[in-house]
């Protein structure tokens, strides 16, 4: 069976995504944990699928939804790593 891609829902995660970064910046995504200091924090990235899920059309399948979250985490992972050689670490 093939995997369920809603087009519709990652475009507009990307969008919630693209919003979050320029309002509270890549820092709102991070844990806030002196162990771990670049450790993504999972409730972040569900909120981001789950704003852009009410801005669609009735509820995504969940195969779906994981694939959306699985871009956003892949998404702020690149921008992360890009702060950090930005930075020099």
């Amino acid at each position: 069976m093939a995997d369920i891609i809603d087009l519709s829902l990652v475009a507009a995660s990307r969008r919630t995504l693209e919003k979050l970064l320029d309002t509270r910046g890549i820092n709102y995504f991070l844990k806030t944990d002196a162990k771990q200091p670049f450790r993504l924090e999972p409730s972040r990235v569900d909120l981001v699928v789950r704003t852009a899920a009410k801005l669609g059309k009735g509820t995504p399948p969940p195969k779906a939804y994981e694939h959306a979250r699985k871009l956003v985490r892949r998404e702020l992972i690149r921008r992360v790593v890009g702060e950090m050689l930005h930075i020099g670490l």
